[in-house]
């Protein structure tokens, strides 16, 4: 039997790389790609978002590529220190990007409508979802996002989830006496998909504050 699945993205996907390239090769004898593959990269900002294709940090921002280190899981979530030898993939990332790259800021980037935040006032409410990875994965965030009533408009559990995450960068030892020292600084947004507008968690305010 043949394939049913429409080919249409892909080769949007493949028209759109051509033009990519085009631009950024052919076109340039020196390009900025060319320049990033031979010298490596630096980036100053180690920015955490959710995998929604809604909110991709490079379009947002508009950053050109060696500007941003980009770490996208499921809600932006951070889970805590905890050195063993199960798998880590949020945790080696950030590992990288500060032990390693030694960025300046990081950034934990919310949204609105998250489906991850979704899933788990779900799960609160009740309601048993037909998921292996999902639940476990956002269960995390249960004591912080739980603290907020369920009748709260969603923005204010997703931007628990933000400030959640944030604490919990501070649990890594290394990334702790960066902060401590003055050598990072964090920050924890949160996007607004209706408005366009970009919130942020501000010290004394109990509610996040326009930015943007």
């Amino acid at each position: 039997m043949g394939s049913t699945v429409d080919k249409g993205p892909i080769n949007a996907l493949i028209a759109g790389f051509k033009g990519f390239r085009a631009i950024n090769y052919e076109k340039q004898a020196s390009s900025l790609l060319a320049k990033l593959a031979r010298e490596g990269q630096s980036p100053k900002v180690l920015l955490i978002a959710c995998s929604d294709s809604r909110v991709d940090p490079a379009i947002l921002f508009s950053a050109t590529p060696g500007e941003l280190f980009v770490v996208r899981v499921v809600a932006a979530l951070v889970p805590p220190y905890k050195p063993n030898a199960d798998f880590h993939g949020v945790s080696a990332a950030l590992e990288f990007a500060i032990r390693d790259l030694e960025v300046e800021h990081v950034v934990v980037l919310g949204h609105a409508y998250c489906g991850g935040i979704r899933a788990l006032k779900t799960m609160e409410d009740g309601v048993v979802q037909d998921r292996e990875f999902i639940g476990p994965w956002v269960s995390m965030a249960d004591q912080a996002v739980g603290s907020i009533p369920l009748s709260d408009p969603p923005c204010r559990h997703e931007q628990a989830a933000v400030r959640y995450s944030t604490q919990n960068l501070l649990t890594f030892p290394w990334l702790k006496e960066k902060v401590d020292n003055g050598q990072i600084e964090l920050h924890s947004w949160w996007f607004d998909l209706d408005e366009g507008h970009l919130l942020a968690d501000v010290p004394g305010e109990e509610d996040f504050v326009q930015l943007v």
